[in-house]
């Protein structure tokens, strides 16, 4: 069986043999480190190396948005330097404001290396879309303490930003579904939770977020694809509206949040989702020995197995996890 056929197989409550396995994505001072720890030159030489079954291939990294003059697809205009700094619309009180801004096009995406790459890992599991990340875009827009309160008192600004962007997200994903057909899963991500909770009140993530979700989880579904959502932090209190949303599988399940262990993810989800992740990168992969991370990943794939692609709970793994330690991981992923 192929890594393509393993992950769909995973993604639809069907694994049998072992799990999944996928590195993630190292942050660059890690993939510099790894990489000249074992000889290699590039990323894709580090995922072969550790025969990982899955790759990602996000537009926004292949930088392909390619404006006439330039400017960033995100181009707000401001020199936040913290999520709690003013944004552009801080003061806004007018859908009027918000429709006006130059907000991107779609017209200006060249997918021509997702396809490219798409069909250079055609055996393997390839995970593609744009982020989609329309909550993080409303916070830059808002500043985000701005946005949480503006929620409250100006609803009506708050819905028009995250339409323009939702609807900028659906006619980009709808062309690179169109134009690179070739791929099983779209990938989208935004980050809805702290250690302890949900960011936003399930109320408020009813109102303003959710339907934005739905939107493209039902647009994915119109092309085949299947659909993984990426979210850090305690989201237990919402995964049962992104299972009935159409999510096939949640990543990268953050190990030590409230409510995102193993033994809860389990008992409240298995057979309805499929896992991504959850082998801690707070504390386990950065000061366990090998032994110890080995034996957690075969505790994970006997909990949440056999629908579970074996992950670090964060994919962008900094320069402070051994490489020693992701090799354990790796050999405790491959056991049948």
């Amino acid at each position: 069986m192929n890594s393509r056929c393993r992950v769909l197989n995973i993604f639809d409550h069907k694994g049998a043999g072992r799990c999944g396995l996928w590195l993630g994505n190292p942050a660059p001072a890690t993939l510099e480190l790894y990489l000249k720890t074992l000889g290699l030159k590039e990323q894709a030489e580090l995922h072969a190396y550790f025969n990982d079954d899955c790759r990602w291939l996000l537009p926004e990294h292949l930088n392909a948005y390619k404006h006439p003059q330039n400017k960033p697809m995100w181009d707000f205009y401001d020199s936040r330097k913290t999520l709690a700094g003013r944004g552009l619309f801080a003061d806004c009180e007018s859908v009027a404001k918000v429709d006006k801004f130059d907000w991107p096009k779609a017209e200006y995406l060249d997918f021509s290396s997702v396809k490219h790459l798409t069909e250079k890992y055609g055996n393997k599991a390839v995970f593609s879309g744009m982020w989609t990340c329309f909550f993080h875009v409303a916070c830059d827009f808002f500043g985000m303490e701005e946005y949480f309160m503006k929620m409250h008192t100006h609803p009506a600004v708050v819905e028009a930003a995250t339409d323009h962007a939702v609807n900028f997200y659906l006619q980009a994903n709808e062309r690179l579904f169109k134009e690179v057909p070739n791929f099983d899963t779209f990938f989208m991500g935004n980050d809805f939770g702290s250690q302890l909770d949900l960011l936003v009140s399930p109320e408020m993530f009813k109102k303003f977020i959710l339907p934005g979700i739905k939107k493209n989880v039902d647009l994915a579904k119109k092309y085949g694809k299947k659909v993984m959502i990426h979210s850090c932090g305690s989201i237990s209190r919402v995964i049962p509206l992104l299972i009935e949303a159409g999510v096939d599988a949640l990543h990268p399940l953050q190990a030590m949040a409230s409510g995102m262990d193993a033994v809860s993810l389990a008992k409240h989800y298995k057979g309805k989702l499929a896992f991504v992740g959850c082998v801690d990168t707070q504390e386990l992969l950065v000061n366990a020995t090998p032994t110890q991370v080995k034996d957690e990943v075969r505790r994970l794939k006997e909990i949440l197995g056999p629908n579970l692609i074996v992950s670090p709970s964060h994919e962008a793994v900094l320069p402070n996890v051994p490489l020693a330690n992701i090799e354990a991981m790796v050999l405790g992923a491959l056991e049948e």
